[in-house]
Formats: structure tokens, sequence, C-alpha cells
């Protein structure tokens, strides 16, 4: 399987400088809230689920059912439909009529969903309340798939995708801010130096009493009574403290995208081992052709014959400290997508890679 590799470096070789606390805090309360549902994709091209998908099935008879059309499910028969897992991460504070991406993930054994139709699913909290309402197209990122006797050719994961803007809030989320009685920041990466800072910049700015380190990962501020509350949270998460952003790598395992941030930095040296494994599928036209006056016709046939090379591991050494120099050291080998990204894990797992690892 091929995808295409896209290596964004957004690189800034930085001493020691003055971030955002909000960079470096959550608020508690102030949370992402997860939403899910079940839904039906229609208007594939033969790619969806087959009859032996039993739910799909029930699925198109009851939303059938609900139109007026009755039909015994046992005698639905179409691959133009897939079921669907319907996901979504809300922002906080997020209110009625307001719009956001649903990610769609086949449930069945369908092949494609890319450019069906997601039909109106409605999206449940973890209190089984329908918060939200997900309709609209599917997008698969220029995802394709297909397969023949001789083989499968595939780019991207095709049984998943998303509905840019298909989702609506009908409910606002049950949080009351100004209920809170002060103010809880939650350091993304605990660490009591850090706490103090925060504490020390917060006070330095409103008063000597107005914040206190309760440990490494917790910082509570009073609440000041001359000062609304989203002006001085707003203040608060703009102060600047001395230290830098933690670097950053995303990968997007569906598209094979890799996007890398801040000065990422490797203990060497590291050495790494690869190899990979061919598969290659050829085709040979075959004739039978009967014997003379034998009455018989001749027929035609194909003979697949699918062999597998696996090419002798390579290991090299990385002396350079910079994530940089292994992308190249790795571009210039072949590496593909995917073993680059493994690769990225490897080393951070085993504690060399200095950084933040996010899949999407």
């Amino acid at each position: 399987m091929r995808v295409l590799l896209i290596v964004v470096f957004l690189v800034a070789f930085l001493s020691a400088k003055e971030i955002k606390i909000r960079d470096e805090v959550n608020v508690m309360g102030v949370r992402t809230n997860y939403l899910t549902g079940y839904g039906i994709v229609v208007g594939l091209n033969k790619t969806g689920d087959g009859t032996t998908t039993k739910f799909t099935l029930l699925s198109i008879a009851n939303m059938l059912k609900k139109m007026g059309i009755y039909i015994d499910p046992k005698d639905v028969k179409t691959k133009n439909a897939a079921a669907v897992i319907v996901t979504a991460s809300m922002p906080p504070f997020a209110k009625s009529g307001m719009t956001f991406d649903v990610t769609v993930s086949s449930l069945g054994d369908a092949k494609d969903i890319g450019n069906g139709v997601l039909i109106r699913t409605p999206l449940y909290g973890p209190d089984r309340k329908i918060y939200a309402f997900a309709q609209g197209p599917v997008s698969t990122g220029g995802g394709f798939s297909e397969s023949n006797k001789g083989g499968k050719v595939q780019k991207n994961f095709t049984t998943t995708g998303i509905v840019m803007n298909g989702g609506i809030m009908e409910r606002d989320l049950a949080f009351n801010f100004d209920s809170l009685k002060e103010l809880t920041l939650t350091l993304k990466h605990p660490d009591f130096s850090r706490a103090e800072a925060i504490a020390r910049a917060i006070n330095e700015e409103f008063g000597n009493s107005q914040a206190k380190a309760v440990d490494a990962s917790t910082v509570k501020v009073q609440f000041l009574p001359d000062i609304p509350r989203v002006d001085y949270v707003s203040k608060i998460l703009n102060l600047k403290i001395s230290g830098n952003s933690e670097p950053t790598i995303v990968i997007y395992e569906r598209t094979g995208t890799v996007i890398m941030s801040g000065d990422i930095k490797i203990d060497t040296p590291v050495y790494v081992s690869h190899g990979n494994i061919y598969v290659s599928i050829q085709k040979k036209p075959l004739v039978s052709q009967p014997a003379p006056l034998s009455g018989g016709e001749t027929v035609t046939a194909q003979e697949v014959n699918t062999s597998v090379v696996e090419e002798k591991g390579r290991i090299f050494a990385l002396e350079s400290p910079s994530l940089k120099d292994l992308i190249k050291a790795l571009n210039d080998l072949g590496i593909s997508p995917r073993d680059l990204i493994a690769i990225i894990q490897a080393i951070k797992n085993a504690g060399k890679l200095h950084a933040k690892i996010v899949i999407m």
C-alpha cells in the first residue's frame, strides 16, 4: 500500500523565551465533550455493507418504516449503504446552533464510504441525551480502494471519513461557569517549578494572595469581585512566564502526513534497523484447447502467482541530535510513510525522542 508522504517542518530553534500561561494549563470544568451516534451512509457505488451484515439491513428497514414504507429486512439487498459509528469532540461552552465536524467510521464490511451521504444521525452524550444531529457528504481525504482477482490497491483508509461542518448542536452543554467558587488551573505537564512560576505571575499582576500552587499540577486562583470573570480569566491566561513550549509531532496515519513543530531533539547515538517486504502479483493468461473433432470449446483462464520477497535489513546510525536530519536520512533510504511513522514512534518509546506525539 502506497500513500503520499507530506512532512511539514515548523521548526523554531529557540532558547528560553516567554510563553503564555494558556499554553501550559487547562481550566478545570472547561473541557472537550465527546458525542457518539449510530447512522447510515447511503449513495455508495456498490462499496457498502454486504447482505451478511444483518444490522445494516435491519437499520434500512427501520428507517424506511419511519418514512411510511414497510419492508421485511430479509428483502433488503443493497450494497449502496453502510452502517457507521459517528463521533465528535465538542468544544467547551458549545451552544445550540453551532456547527462542527464529525468523524464517520464503518461498522460493517463496507469497502469504501467515500462520496456517500450520512443521513440524519442523533449524537448522544454520556447521559444518553441527544445533544446534536449529524448529516452530510462523507470525505475520505482523496482515498480510494480497488480490488480484483489479481490483487488490491488502496490509498489511505477509505472506511473512515469526515463530514465537514456536518454536526449541529441542538442542546446547550450543561456547564455553568458563573457557579465556580474559584478558578482551578491544571498543568498539562505537571512540574513544581512551572506551577510556582504560574502562581507567582498571577500574584504579581493581581495581588500577592490571589493564586496558590497546590501541587505540581494544580494552581488555584481566587476570583476578584471588581473584575468580570471572563475578562479576569482571559487576562490570567494571557500572562507570560519564562520557559519553552513543548515540541510536538502530529501524525495523520490515514494520510501518511507528519507535521513537526518546535525544537525537537534526539539523544544520540541512535541505531535503526529497517527492512521491507514486497508483494508481487503476476497474471498469466491460459488457453484450454479441446481435442480435434471433440465438439468442445476453447476456454480462456488466468493463472495468478503471488510472491513475497523480504528485503535484507539495513542498519544505520544517527549521530545528529535533530529530528530533521533523521527524516532526511530516512528519505534518502526510501523509507515508506508507514515505516517512517513506526520508526518515530519506536524512537519515542525508547526514550530518545524529546517531543509530544499526537496521533490523529
